[in-house]
């Protein structure tokens, strides 16, 4: 196994904006624990901060505009070299590009000093940055294949301004943050219908380990089709009552079909890694989330509804991005392919905690006051783990073998 090797603090900043996992999963870890440790006390009327978001909005913008794409920064700009053959993204643009997603986070909880305008073109403004570098590479390569992920970053860039525009305009988000979580809902559901499966059968083989699951194939097809046409239904459905019904059939539809997918990959022969039981335990969350809106909204049941979008939220983007980070880091930074027991502790089970914390608390909305902050402490706890367990690899070198 690689160990790291101690660097001066000028070879140490070059090696951390040498690769762009670095720094955006490092601070896209202390993002969203920082963000939840200070919401809930805000939310529960302890804090106030000086957004001029709402509580509940600036929560929703933060980790559908803040963390999410931060760590989709972090996957693409470390992928798209690979896809490309072209040297990634490093050193000073990498930087610049660093410090324009942290001036929006900072600009976003300053907004009531700077003004909400000046924090929107800030803030809104990453997302089309990271699209044209990714869309450049790609262009500049040939590489057609992987134009898609172009359109998931214009789709949540155009979720953020509507987020924006409905704030101003009626108080609350009603649309933009469906479309948004349906955005990267797809999106997981695309990336982990890939991965687990390859990740899964490379664990099973190395043990002689029996059947491996199978390669994506038509019922994958059917599966993902029917997805995107649930997911393309839930934000219209929040404005066009006649289509509620139907769409509640449709997420039941694709969460049965995503958890039967599910089954096929071997989850219950993972149990003995948990750096591949993880990312099995984190896409659950998909099919439990299309199954809980499906029956709100068959049953019209606002606690149901909360349940559903954060079991999506904090369990399947929560724990999702986790596990990739955690894989991520540990084979970038050259270290054993196998999830130790301190990242077990300090970071899986505190995130899957908060995950069922905070659907009992939509289910029992009596119980607010101790499982909010219980699922708030977990989250913050999680992330926090990360970036102190992981911290030094991405801060630090790979020694030569």
């Amino acid at each position: 196994m690689a160990t790291l090797v101690p660097t001066k603090p000028s070879s140490a900043i070059k090696v951390f904006f040498s690769a762009g996992f670095r720094p955006f999963f490092l601070f896209g870890a202390l993002q969203p624990a920082v963000m939840i440790a200070l919401w809930v006390p805000w939310f529960l009327g302890f804090l106030h901060l000086p957004s001029a978001l709402p509580p509940i909005a600036w929560h929703q913008h933060e980790l559908l505009f803040g963390y999410v794409p931060a760590v989709i920064a972090g996957f693409l700009l470390t992928a798209v070299p690979n896809w490309t053959g072209r040297k990634p993204l490093s050193g000073w643009p990498l930087l610049l590009l660093f410090a324009l997603w942290l001036a929006g986070r900072l600009a976003i909880a300053c907004s009531e000093q700077i003004g909400i305008n000046l924090a929107l073109i800030v803030a809104a403004a990453f997302l089309p940055v990271l699209a044209v570098i990714v869309l450049r590479e790609l262009v500049l390569s040939g590489n057609r294949r992987n134009y898609k992920v172009v359109l998931v970053l214009s789709v949540l860039s155009v979720s953020e301004l509507l987020f924006f525009y409905e704030v101003d305009r009626f108080g609350f988000v009603e649309i933009a943050d469906r479309l948004a979580i349906a955005t990267i809902i797809l999106l997981i559901a695309i990336i982990g219908g890939r991965i687990i499966p390859i990740f899964t059968a490379n664990w099973l083989r190395q043990r002689n380990s029996g059947r491996l699951p199978p390669a994506f194939d038509r019922f994958d097809l059917a599966c993902m089709g029917l997805t995107f046409v649930a997911l393309a239904a839930w934000p219209v459905a929040a404005r066009v009552e006649p289509i509620v019904l139907p769409t509640g059939i449709l997420m039941l539809l694709a969460g049965s079909a995503q958890f039967a997918r599910q089954l096929r990959w071997a989850p219950f022969r993972t149990f003995a890694e948990p750096l591949v039981t993880i990312l099995h335990l984190a896409f659950l969350f998909v099919p439990a989330g299309f199954l809980l809106l499906g029956v709100a909204l068959l049953l019209d049941d606002a606690g149901l509804q909360t349940a559903g979008v954060h079991a999506w939220t904090v369990g399947a983007i929560g724990g999702m991005t986790l596990a990739v980070m955690t894989r991520a880091t540990r084979g970038h930074s050259g270290q054993a392919l196998h999830a130790p027991l301190s990242t077990v502790l300090a970071i899986y089970a505190p995130v899957m905690t908060a995950a069922f914390a905070r659907l009992a608390s939509a289910l029992m909305p009596e119980q607010t006051m101790l499982l909010l902050p219980l699922a708030g402490v977990c989250w913050s706890v999680a992330f926090l783990g990360f970036a102190l367990l992981y911290g030094r690899m991405l801060l630090g070198r790979r020694s030569p073998p």
